[in-house]
Parts: C-alpha cells; structure tokens; sequence
C-alpha cells in the first residue's frame, strides 16, 4: 500500500511550488542540490521552490579517501560530510527510492520510519528530477562470494575490514594451529582496478607497520595476494605506470595475478582459475560496479548497460524536467574523436558534471539556454601506500613520492567543504608527527553482544565470531529483504566476464563516481 504524501504545495490563491526532487546524496545528488540551493537562493526564500533531497544515508562519502581511513590514516568521521549541514536550504529525507513513474511526475520511497509503521512506501510528486543514485558493487555468481567476501564501497565497509585485519593478526598470534595461522595471515583482493589496489597498498602499509607489536609475526609472514582477471592494473594511469606499479608491489611481497580469477572463496579457500587454492579468512571484492537496481524501476530509458540514456545537457533522453550524471548517466562525451564514445563513470567527470547539471536546472525553469557538458580526460593519480604512488596526467608520468604528494594534493582539493579539508589537513600532519593506531574496535560493529551475555541471553553473534562473517548492519539486512536478497551474478553477468565488460573498478579521479559518488 502507498500512502500519498510530499504533495506539491496547490494552495488556493497561490501559484504551485516548483519541487525538484534529488534521488541520492552521493557526491552528485548532494553537489547539484549545494549549487541549486545557492543559485536559487531567492526563490527558495519566497517559497516558489522547494528542492527535497531522499538518499539513503544522511551524509555523502568521499569514497577516494577510504583507503587512507581503511589505514587509520584519516578519521573515519572526516571522509563523510553530513547533509543537514551542507544542504540548509533544502528538505532532507533518509529513505531509498524504490521507483520512479516520471510520466505521473512521482515516485515512491522508502525510510526507516515507513519500515516501523508497517504502512507502505510513501510517494512524492515533484516538477525536476534528478536521478543520482549511483552505483553498487557488481558481483559475480563466485561460489563462497555472498557468505565469506568483504566489499570496499562504503565506509562501514572500510572500517570493517580495518578491524577485521588487525583481529587475523590477534587471531595468528595467539593460536597454535600452523593452518589457522597461515590461513588468517592470508589477504587476498580482487580486482586492480583503484579500489582494490589502493586498499590492499594501505592495508599491507598498516599490517606490515603493526608487526613490530606482535612477538611472534614478521612482516614476511604476511601473504597479500592481488587477483586481476585482465593483463594489467590500474589501465587508467597508462602501461608504463601499470607495469611500475606491479613492480612496487611485488617488491613489497605482494603477489600479483593477472590473467586469474576468482572461482570460488567457499569454506574460507580462495580457489583461483589457475589452479592455486589458499586458505584464507579475508577476501576483499573490489571488481567493479554496476548502476544501482533503482534505475530498472523507471520509465525512463536506459541503454545496454543499465545507465540513462542522456543528452550533453545532462538531460534523460525523450525524457523532459529529467536530468542525471555520473555513474548513472551515459553521457555523450563531446570531446572525442570518435562519435559515439560516452563519457567514463567516474570521479573526474562527475564531480565537473555536478556544475552543469544545476545550471542547466535553473536555466530551464528561467527559460534559458543550456549548457552543454564538455570536459577531455586530464589524466590519473593512485596512491600506493605511504610515500608511494603513481601519476599519469596532463601526459607527464610520475612516481614514487612526487605522485604520492600529488594524489593527496588533488583529492584534498576536491573534498567538499573547507571544515573537512581542514581536518584532514590536521590529521596528516599529526599522522607525521606520531605513530599509528593498530587498535581493532570490531566490538563496534555488535555493540549490544556483551550486555546480551550479561543479561543472560544469547548474543546476537558470538563474541569469539564477530569477524567470522562479513559485518551486516541491521539497515543492511532489511535492505536485502526488501529487494528480494539477489545472489551474486544476479545482473546475469557470467563468472570470469571480460574486464572491459566491467562499469568500473574503484575510486581514483578517473574511477567510478562516488554516489555519484565522488558520489
């Protein structure tokens, strides 16, 4: 049952309020809806517009940084940015839209309140849409994958699997089983794309760091393990830059696979497609994104990859007061030789496209030209730990400390809001200044389970077990019920599909978009 609400404002004796409505608060939902608010400033006052703003969580992640907070590097409370503060003029709503009917002008959402109620989704009608819901992991059909695999998208996934490696090295000390130990210190990451390479840089940084605390492991001891189903890593930095990258990994004792997939992780064995098997407790999914499900769930057109057909203006195709960007959007990329080619889902884009988009709002309700989006690729940055990196951009190549210096240069540039960068700025310099944190508070993550035990129940997961399987929060599991809990591969993706058929692969300043999504 849907209850009506969010009506548009039809008060008699009062023209109707213009409502645009922003589907996602990734970095492209909460950046239009930043420049809509400041371009509309006066007719927000007067209350001709009102701009409503549904995403799922109440703040937006700034996902190249995760990481850098994965390593302790940064506060995880600093690589999110809360939209109450950032969006004052707007009407923040926590909920998850669930479909749009753009030819009635509504859709329908839902919120933690509707799911207490038990009274239905709720619909909302609105004059402007802007459809920004980003992307989620793509997964493949891995036997294992949905049980034993960790994601890297969010930032409870980031902290998550923080916790979850410095718990392996706890479990590794203190046990004295030899196949439990090697199996604990065994880290094995899918995907070379910015994701997975960046996070098993960081991770590798820390463990190999938090080795001089533990009596009885050595660095030497630890097995990182890269799984890369291409011939190659990190293809937007350029071949050269791949190959250095490889090469600074390998001399770290990182075991880099190319050419192999993942063909199963079941009973916690990562069974590769060349044959190898490794034990393992930690299996780190990194292999690409997909537009989110919302998309399915419209009337509007999408093109062979499940993303909005859109014009330069950012507009949907056929589709009028629709618009979209980043990683949902298949936008025509203006700058390319070759006709035909679309712009590339990632950061770089949409963080340029966010400007344009809302100009191209206020110009349609003003009746006035719009713009059309135009940006040619300027290059990449990947960070491979502390002090390490590799850069290709404006066609000049670098490596080591300079491209290190560089990646953080830029991503603190594009980090919304001066207060943030501030206190990432902060926490770099005090980072220098001492040592790291190697302290696992994985108890977070089930903060009810000793009062449980105390109160003489049985807790909700085992405290021996808390990191036995993937950390679900409770928002997560209802999520999963309510979209039908889709196995692995349920995009019909087959398993060991081509590198190229991929929407993505992680979060440099040409990866994916965050929420897009750098939003």
């Amino acid at each position: 049952m849907v209850k009506a609400a969010y009506s548009r404002d039809t008060t008699p004796g009062t023209s109707p309020r213009t409502r645009i409505l922003v589907a996602g608060g990734g970095y492209v939902g909460m950046y239009t809806a930043i420049r809509l608010q400041q371009k509309l400033k006066r007719e927000l006052e007067r209350g001709d517009v009102e701009i409503v703003v549904v995403s799922a969580e109440p703040y937006m992640t700034y996902q190249p940084f995760l990481p850098e907070a994965a390593a302790g590097s940064i506060s995880p409370r600093h690589v999110v940015v809360p939209l109450r503060r950032v969006l004052y003029r707007c009407k923040i709503v926590s909920g998850e839209v669930r479909s749009v009917d753009h030819a009635k002008r509504t859709a329908t959402f839902t919120t933690l309140a509707t799911e207490e109620e038990g009274a239905g989704a709720i619909q909302i009608g609105y004059d402007e849409l802007v459809l920004a819901p980003g992307s989620v992991s793509r997964t493949l059909p891995v036997p294992g994958l949905a049980e034993y695999a960790i994601g890297f998208k969010t930032v409870e996934e980031a902290i998550g699997l923080r916790n979850h490696v410095i718990e392996q090295m706890d479990i590794a000390s203190s046990t004295r089983e030899p196949a439990l130990r090697d199996a604990a210190l065994t880290f094995v990451v899918v995907g070379g794309g910015y994701a997975g390479v960046e996070a098993l840089a960081e991770l590798e940084d820390m463990a190999r760091y938090a080795t001089r605390y533990y009596h009885n492991i050595k660095p030497e001891d630890l097995k990182w393990v890269l799984v890369e189903a291409s011939n190659r890593i990190l293809p937007e930095v350029g071949e050269e830059m791949g190959k250095y990258a490889i090469r600074e990994l390998r001399a770290r004792n990182i075991d880099v696979r190319l050419d192999t997939r993942l063909d199963s992780c079941e009973n916690r064995v990562a069974v590769l497609s060349d044959g190898s098997r490794l034990p393992t407790r930690t299996v780190v999914w990194t292999a690409g994104v997909r537009p989110a499900p919302v998309l399915a769930a419209t009337d509007l057109p999408l093109n062979e990859r499940g993303r909005l057909k859109c014009t330069a203006e950012l507009a949907v195709e056929g589709a009028e007061h629709a618009w979209s960007a980043g990683d949902a959007a298949a936008v025509p990329d203006v700058t390319a030789e070759e006709p035909g080619t679309e712009c590339a889902p990632n950061a770089q884009h949409a963080v340029r496209q966010t400007k344009v988009l809302a100009e191209n709002i206020v110009a349609s309700l003003r009746g006035e030209p719009l713009q059309t989006y135009a940006h040619k690729y300027v290059g990449s940055v990947a960070s491979l730990g502390l002090h390490k990196g590799v850069a290709h951009v404006y066609g000049r190549k670098l490596k080591g400390y300079p491209a290190w210096l560089m990646h953080r240069a830029y991503h603190l540039s594009r980090m919304p809001t001066f207060n943030r960068k501030a206190r990432i700025l902060a926490e770099w310099t005090l980072s220098g200044l001492f040592k790291r944190e190697i302290v696992s508070l994985g108890s977070l993550e089930h903060p009810r389970a000793e009062f449980e035990l105390a109160a003489g129940g049985v807790p909700s997961r085992p405290l021996a077990r808390r990191h036995e399987d993937p950390p679900m929060s409770a928002r997560e599991r209802r999520r999963g019920q309510a979209r039908g809990a889709r196995p692995p591969g349920a995009s019909g993706a087959p398993s060991g599909a081509a590198p190229e058929d991929r929407e993505g692969k992680g979060k440099g300043p040409d990866a994916p978009a965050p929420g897009t999504e750098e939003g």
